[in-house]
């Protein structure tokens, strides 16, 4: 069973920038659909970004032009580069994993960001 484990978070100051990582514990699959969900006090869980190993990506309205996903292949790890944060931007980010092959999902436990001044 695949086990994805966020880090990265932490607390930063509007404005700032924070770049989040996302290891599996294991090889993935090369045909993979990947994203970033997270979760604010309050509320549910709501997608961030996504991206797949044919290279679709789709952004949250929200965080269009300021954050950046990515992958690197060979170390089978994603990530999101979160530029100009805000504090609606405070949640708790989750990384999620799913074969193209397969409909079971895979979640991470979270890491906090928090943005605050």
């Amino acid at each position: 069973q695949v086990q994805l484990s966020e880090s990265g978070g932490g607390l930063v100051q509007p404005g700032e920038s924070l770049r989040l990582s996302c290891a599996p514990s294991e090889n993935i699959s090369r045909f993979y659909v990947m994203g970033w969900h997270r979760q604010a006090p309050g509320k549910q869980r709501e997608l961030v970004a996504l991206i797949t190993s044919g290279g679709l990506i789709n952004y949250a309205d929200s965080v269009k032009g300021r954050f950046s996903i990515s992958t690197d292949n060979a170390k089978h790890q994603m990530y999101v580069q979160m530029n100009s944060l805000k504090p609606a931007n405070t949640a708790v980010y989750y990384c999620k994993y799913r074969s193209t092959y397969s409909a079971i999902e895979y979640w991470g436990k979270g890491t906090r960001v928090t943005v605050s001044s």
